[in-house]
């Protein structure tokens, strides 16, 4: 593959000063709410007047949790991203694996890998409606075919990362391939393997509300598009809050499930001194 890909975390200093000052949740909510004080501050002063104040946007973010119109979208969302995660996880680290091991079947998929994943998926949308129409299958076919890219890539990586002592030590010592493989490469490629999980839950969350929001499918993408043709701003813009919420708790739920599987790994051991 010649895809760049992301390593897992290193210990540096100045990444483990931003990991403390990170955890400072005072100086997080301090920042949100000075950006919401200039959000308030320009809406007022009328630049620009298309926007509603977060005055006008807290009210009906409350309204919308009260009434449980929130519940549905977000429930949709959430399946859509998780169904697509789920199959694009299974499809990417089996393919990864077989290129990762593979020398030969690298060589001969590099250039169809390299061609599909240049694809922009959003150019599939007509491709997908003509095929599902405007229901779920659509926004899993986008889901699916962005998000086994990183996972597919990051872990043919780590089996190529794998020690070459220990895979030389296991050949010489005639261990079964499906015990090397169980034992050895994916262990090895773990960190590489869920850092591209991590990135491809975002991913998913961005694919889905895209695809619902031109479809449309039901969802968060859905609502935001019908509020914004009925003119309702602040509807709107709660929508949007909800959307990027989701998004940071998703990154977040999966940074701390990383963490907590991988405590062994040595990349993860080095960090958390």
């Amino acid at each position: 593959m010649t895809a760049r890909t992301i390593d897992p975390p290193r210990t540096t200093t100045r990444y483990t000063f931003a990991r403390l000052a990170g955890t400072r949740w005072p100086a997080k909510i301090g920042f949100v709410a000075a950006v919401l004080a200039l959000w308030e501050l320009a809406v007022r002063l009328g630049q620009p007047g298309s926007l509603p104040a977060p005055s006008r946007v807290a009210p009906t973010l409350v309204d919308m949790i009260g009434d449980g119109r929130l519940v549905g979208p977000v429930l949709q969302t959430l399946a859509a991203w998780a169904l697509g995660l789920l199959v694009a996880t299974a499809i990417g680290v089996a393919a990864g694996l077989v290129l990762g091991v593979s020398p030969v079947m690298e060589r001969l998929t590099r250039f169809t890998v390299d061609f599909l994943r240049t694809i922009p998926s959003l150019a599939l949308v007509p491709l997908a409606v003509l095929l599902y129409g405007s229901g779920i299958g659509s926004t899993l076919l986008l889901v699916v075919f962005a998000s086994t890219w990183p996972i597919l890539l990051q872990t043919a990586h780590g089996v190529h990362a794998v020690d070459p002592v220990a895979s030389e030590t296991c050949r010489s010592y005639r261990v079964r391939w499906h015990h090397r493989l169980l034992f050895l490469v994916v262990p090895g490629a773990a960190a590489y393997l869920a850092t591209g999980v991590r990135i491809a839950a975002s991913v998913s969350l961005l694919l889905s509300l895209s695809a619902e929001l031109l479809i449309p499918a039901p969802g968060i993408g859905q609502e935001i598009a019908v509020t914004e043709l009925g003119g309702d701003l602040p509807a709107m813009y709660a929508w949007i809050f909800v959307a990027g919420v989701l998004g940071v708790v998703i990154n977040a739920l999966f940074s701390r499930i990383e963490r907590a599987l991988l405590r062994w790994h040595p990349a993860h051991r080095r960090e958390a001194r």
